[in-house]
């Protein structure tokens, strides 16, 4: 009898949980759906091909592109030295480079704004003719302020995984330590970089307030698509603007999707 009343308590509380689920994934599904079959498909597709998204759209690719590439430079090997070696303030640097994780990107942008702009490195930049603010450059800049600290932690919890002992016996044979790096350290961690990769050129293509703060909301100017969105629910252009979230949502979705191929059976992030 007490079996009996255990079996059904549990099979009582494993729905109830099952049916919360299925109903926050139902809700999910219903805004993201409104989203997409609101608009006529004809005036959607008319948007999607306008000027201005077209040109969003190049910006936001070129940008989000270039500022991933630079973040992978970066922070690979910060990554690597974050995890293998241990110094007096490494603790401190990772807290530092985790900061920007917590800000809220106006909180970064404003930042940045102040860096490039009224601050002696600013008026030094400007001296030497380098003008970062309201420009494509600042959208970069942005971009990769806001996400490298991404990126150091995926690959940091990659290279965590990675078990030091294939790096000794690598040692022990004659390799280098970038010889390591490269050939051992870097390819076993392929997947975890494919995948922080791809995230971080989502949260690129997504970037919003850090941009906004920097490079302003000109339009055809520093108009990526999230911009592009703001700028026209801005003045009343409804069907501009779920053009521009339409794409944002079918690039997170896809990269989704990659992501649960390349990466789905490890849980690192």
């Amino acid at each position: 009898m007490k079996r009996h009343l255990r079996t059904y308590s549990s099979s009582w509380f494993q729905g109830c949980l099952i049916l919360l689920s299925g109903s926050l994934i139902l809700v999910f599904c219903l805004v993201f759906a409104g989203l997409i079959l609101w608009p006529d498909p004809h005036v959607l597709l008319r948007a999607l091909t306008s000027e201005e998204i077209l040109f969003a759209i190049q910006l936001s690719l070129l940008t989000s592109l270039v500022s991933t590439i630079i973040c992978a430079v970066i922070a690979l090997p910060v990554a690597y030295a974050l995890s293998r070696y241990h110094f007096p303030t490494s603790g401190f640097m990772g807290l530092v480079i985790s900061l920007p994780l917590s800000l809220p990107p106006l909180v970064a942008g404003i930042a940045l704004l102040i860096f490039f702009g009224p601050s002696l490195f600013g008026d030094i930049l400007r001296f030497i003719g380098i003008d970062i603010v309201y420009t494509t450059a600042a959208i970069i800049v942005a971009q990769f302020f806001v996400n490298v600290p991404y990126l150091i932690r995926v690959m940091r919890s990659a290279f965590d995984s990675v078990h030091p002992r294939y790096e000794h016996v690598a040692r022990t044979l004659g390799a280098t330590e970038s010889a390591v790096f490269f050939q051992v350290s870097l390819p076993m961690s392929r997947q975890a970089l494919l995948a922080g990769l791809t995230i971080t050129w989502s949260k690129a293509m997504g970037e919003f307030g850090a941009v906004l703060m920097l490079a302003g909301a000109t339009k055809m100017k520093t108009e990526t698509l999230p911009i592009a969105l703001y700028l026209n629910i801005s003045t009343g252009d409804l069907d501009l603007a779920i053009a521009s979230a339409t794409i944002l949502l079918a690039i997170s979705v896809g990269t989704l999707l990659v992501f649960e191929h390349w990466f789905g059976s490890k849980r690192m992030v």
